[in-house]
């Protein structure tokens, strides 16, 4: 999902996560990384991923791109339980106006937010024939996001001096990130699903087949405290949420599960939740599948995993 707002001036394209606790910059140009920078943000300025204080977060904001030199125009990522992604299953409808209204139609059941209150994005992701011989099928990925949330996020931004270029879920920037076999993770059986899980500020989930991301969901779950306890309560929510996506439209069983976010390198966790779900579980390179110039690093790699993502999607 992205709302454009205008074209990027500099060399590459600038993401920014802002975390409940940190904000992280990432500058892409290609496949690689030119710039990273990360800050600590004051309590309460993000709460559970929402903006909560836009003139406190505004004021962060300019006084981290100012130190660190960084360019006016961003992306932005939106993750928390405002957002939402679902896939439908609909016939094949070649005419966009109908489509938008038969996505639009279904997407008021399928997604647990009133829909005049939703910033809301499709895509075709796959078509196929009916098992019936009642005409070909069509599966259409749709996300949704408050409005209302999306609009803080967007004039905490503007208050700083920035211009948002797009606003992607960050669920998409995960995703895109780890797309292909060599970004950390093992090679996928083809059509089948993989789970992403980001442990951040938000633990964000995501399920993708191949590079469409096809649900996400934000989960209650934090990764701190014991590691046998986290990673049994968190087995516990991804299992669910796992099931609830096996009841969708053209849904693949997951093979794989792969972690990223700071708490993902906690020793033990990612081999502990691998046993509890019965799969295999891996840390993913913070970075994917890019490469960093000479002279570019970060104390806090894995916080930029979805800034970058954010920058690689001014490419799509």
């Amino acid at each position: 999902m992205a709302l454009n707002f205008g074209k990027t001036h500099q060399r590459g394209a600038l993401g920014l996560d802002i975390d409940d606790g940190y904000v992280a910059a990432a500058l892409v140009d290609g496949n690689r990384v030119t710039r990273l920078a990360s800050a600590e943000l004051p309590a309460g300025l993000v709460q559970e991923g929402e903006v909560s204080d836009v003139d406190g977060l505004a004021a962060a904001l300019k006084d981290f791109v100012k130190a660190e030199r960084l360019p006016q125009h961003v992306r932005l990522g939106v993750g928390n339980q405002l957002t939402t992604v679902r896939r439908l299953d609909l016939p094949r409808i070649e005419d966009e106006r109908e489509l938008d209204a038969a996505v639009r139609f279904q997407a008021a059941e399928a997604i647990a937010m009133p829909l005049d209150q939703a910033t809301l994005d499709f895509q075709v992701t796959d078509e196929t024939a009916a098992a019936d011989g009642a005409g070909p099928r069509m599966q259409v990925t749709v996300a949704a996001a408050r409005t209302e949330m999306v609009s803080k996020l967007a004039d905490a931004v503007q208050r700083a001096g920035l211009k948002a270029d797009g606003i992607d879920l960050d669920a998409f920037a995960i995703v895109r990130m780890y797309s292909t076999a060599d970004a950390g993770a093992t090679g996928a059986p083809d059509g089948s699903a993989r789970i992403h899980c980001h442990l951040a500020g938000v633990t964000s989930l995501a399920i993708a087949i191949g590079s469409a991301c096809v649900f996400t969901r934000s989960l209650a779950t934090r990764w701190t405290g014991e590691v046998d306890d986290v990673a049994a309560t968190l087995a516990d929510e991804i299992r669910m949420s796992t099931d609830y996506y096996m009841a969708q439209p053209g849904a693949q069983p997951p093979h794989e599960l792969v972690l990223s976010g700071p708490g993902a390198g906690r020793d033990g966790l990612a081999t502990t939740l691998g046993e509890r779900m019965g799969l295999t579980a891996v840390v993913a390179e913070p970075l994917g599948p890019l490469t960093t110039d000479p002279g570019v690093s970060a104390d806090n790699l894995e916080r930029h995993t979805v800034a970058a993502g954010l920058a690689m999607g001014a490419a799509g």
